[in-house]
């Protein structure tokens, strides 16, 4: 197999990105589309809030944070993960902005008035930007974060703000809210900014990859997966291995590879699993697996642009281990969904009280195992053992249920086939719950 082709130097990248959002147009989708009520106007930024963000890509401004240069190719999905791929790319998920700034593009009901626009999207790299407060020279000044676009949009035609005073504004932030919460009276600073915590911004919507509990403004997305298919062929195609998928592992779990000295969930887990028989006997009809549980060891970020390493032994697996880390949320939740392979999980907070638009709370149990983190932690309840008792008619309607649910959390590729547009996909489902919300939201204001 011959190697991928060597990405593009990253100010090369930048000078085509920015030629081809200064040289593309509005223009109307060639699918039928009743606008009415999903009007939107993409707000004009200066370069200095978006594209010319990813110019500081490399770790000479940031020291400390990723290198991201060779994954602004493909207008952010990355580079392909082979030269014959036409769906799979290594896709970084902190250039979710770029994407999705290049798929509004895209958008069958954009308006250039922005009077008559039912919202008003921010193409602002806001998660990228970030990176000077957090890495960089700003470390100090975290709680600014932001208010260089909040005086440009007061300055700058105040009068589109001052409409609605910013009720009909979205924009996407390519990380967890828990980053951008810092309170912003810390002093010294701790770890984020302070963008979400902004009085001037809590009237717009804001899209994170988590979000917190409480606060109303904020709305979970899925996490972007490597699989971005430009047609329906190649995405049938894919459903249909999956759904032929032997499933020979009964649970898998993908993670760092030290095991915490303290109780907790992931500890519980990697100890049973580590503990469980290599092999099982596939004589006996009960147990149709010839392993209980694998470990894929994905520390140092190693799986993050590598999606071969976890789809394969994902595809042969019926259940995919999702426990809370850092954050209650993992990429991995929506890689198993991609896989066909049945989360689990072990808090509400990591999926049902997030992703509602996405992932409907009412279908949980349809698609989903919870097993509470504390009765495996602190009461010994086996995982082994309660998603061995669950019976295999079950885990078939549940994995038929996973499948039909991928073209919900997957992120196609732009300029997809028409056919495949027929399909919502997770941008589709976002903007449509962002208009919902801010109409209920104007409507209340009335």
């Amino acid at each position: 197999m011959p190697p991928p082709t060597p990405p593009l130097p990253p100010h090369t990248t930048v000078l085509l990105l920015l030629l081809f959002f200064l040289t593309t147009t509005i223009q109307q989708s060639d699918l039928d589309s009743d606008c009415t009520n999903r009007w939107i106007h993409i707000r004009h930024l200066p370069s200095l809030f978006n594209l010319d963000i990813l110019t500081n890509c490399s770790e000479t401004h940031h020291p400390f944070a990723t290198n991201f240069c060779p994954f602004l190719t493909n207008h952010g999905l990355g580079p392909k993960t082979h030269n014959q791929s036409h769906s799979w790319f290594r896709t970084d998920t902190n250039l979710l902005e770029l994407f999705f700034h290049r798929r509004m593009l895209e958008y069958p009901c954009l308006t250039s008035d922005p009077n008559a626009a039912d919202a008003i999207y921010l193409p602002y790299y806001a998660s990228l930007d970030s990176l000077r407060y957090l890495y960089g020279p700003y470390y100090n000044y975290s709680s600014q974060h932001g208010l260089h676009l909040y005086n440009f949009l007061k300055e700058e035609s105040p009068e589109i703000w001052g409409r609605r005073q910013g009720h009909d504004h979205f924009l996407v932030i390519a990380g967890t809210a828990w980053d951008f919460s810092q309170p912003l009276g810390n002093d010294p600073p701790l770890w984020g900014s302070s963008f979400l915590e902004l009085p001037e911004f809590y009237n717009v919507t804001t899209l994170t990859l988590e979000s917190r509990a409480y606060p109303w403004q904020e709305q979970s997305i899925p996490y972007v997966t490597s699989f971005h298919p430009p047609n329906l062929a190649l995405f049938n195609s894919w459903i249909k291995r999956v759904a032929r998928s032997k499933r020979t592992t009964l649970m898998l779990f993908s993670g760092g590879s030290a095991i915490s000295s303290t109780p907790n969930i992931r500890r519980s887990i990697r100890l049973e699993c580590d503990n469980s028989p290599k092999t099982e006997n596939t004589t006996q009809n009960s147990n149709p697996y010839s392993k209980q549980c694998e470990f894929i060891d994905c520390s140092n970020g190693i799986c993050e642009h590598d999606p071969i390493k976890i789809m394969k032994p994902m595809l042969h697996s019926s259940f995919c281990l999702q426990p809370p880390g850092e954050t209650p949320t993992r990429r991995s939740t929506f890689d198993s969904i991609l896989a066909g392979c049945i989360p689990v999980f072990f808090e509400e907070l990591s999926a049902k009280r997030q992703y509602g638009w996405h992932l409907p709370e009412e279908e949980y149990d349809e698609f989903s195992v919870m097993i509470p983190k504390e009765d495996v932690v602190f009461k010994g309840v086996s995982v082994m053992e309660v998603l061995n008792g669950i019976p295999m008619s079950e885990v078939r309607r549940k994995r038929d249920k996973v499948i039909e649910m991928i073209s919900r959390i997957i992120y196609r590729k732009h300029g997809s086939s028409l056919g495949l547009r027929t399909k919502k996909d997770a941008i589709d489902i976002a903007i449509e719950g962002t208009l919902q919300r801010i109409k209920a939201r104007l409507e209340g204001l009335k």
